[in-house]
């Protein structure tokens, strides 16, 4: 893993005003960025909580089967660490090459500026996490991937040309693991999707959504 120092905010920016990653930045200016590889496990330690600021992470349960399950996915701005998990076992992988900032959490909770922001951090993954749970209960695997690709879309989504393309990239067998699938049958669908015209695959295998096509 290789380091990275932390920018300075501009001098005359507003703590009230600024985002998680600038608060943190202002209060931890000489903590180094962590970055990894996309593909790399994060370590997990106990009382520390680490904040995505480049890339993203994928949040990961396995059974005694072996099949993966899907907790969640963090992206910039967003927290993830074993004081805000009780799920075990508990895994953190990097999707894409990613800076991240690792910090203790007695650290967060005595600064209120920045407690309040990472209360509101914690929200968006909260709101991701029901999100979930509200599509794993669809019955049918196309409306899931469907539903899926659309909070993405909306949560990790650049405006294009074509509609809305998804930053990350996902394997077939990534999407299953979310959906409680078969990566045969994810294939399957996305292909529907693409032949539909509400999916399209771009170069260098980014998915783009066409949210204002209808059903």
């Amino acid at each position: 893993m290789h380091s990275a120092m932390v920018a300075s905010p501009h001098r005359d920016a507003s703590p009230n005003n600024l985002e998680l990653r600038d608060l943190l930045e202002s209060s931890f200016q000489n903590r180094n960025l962590v970055t990894m590889a996309a593909g790399s496990p994060v370590p997990l330690l106990k009382d520390h909580v680490w904040l995505v600021v480049r890339g993203m992470t994928k949040l990961v349960t396995s059974y005694m089967s072996g099949d993966e399950a899907l907790l969640g996915l963090v992206g910039p701005n967003e927290p993830f660490g074993e004081p805000l998990s009780q799920v075990e076992p508990y895994e953190a992988v990097t999707l894409a090459d990613s800076d991240l900032l690792c910090l203790r959490w007695d650290e967060l909770s005595t600064n209120p500026d920045l407690s309040g922001a990472m209360l509101m951090a914690m929200a968006r993954r909260y709101r991701q996490a029901e999100s979930l749970l509200a599509l794993m209960g669809l019955r049918r695997v196309e409306e899931r991937l469907r539903g899926f690709l659309e909070l993405m879309a909306r949560d990790y989504g650049q405006p294009c040309e074509n509609g809305i393309r998804i930053s990350v990239r996902l394997t077939h067998q990534e999407l299953a693991s979310a959906l409680g699938t078969t990566r045969v049958t994810v294939t399957r669908f996305i292909g529907q999707l693409r032949d539909e015209g509400w999916l399209v695959m771009e170069p260098g295998r980014h998915l783009v959504v066409k949210l204002n096509q209808s059903r």
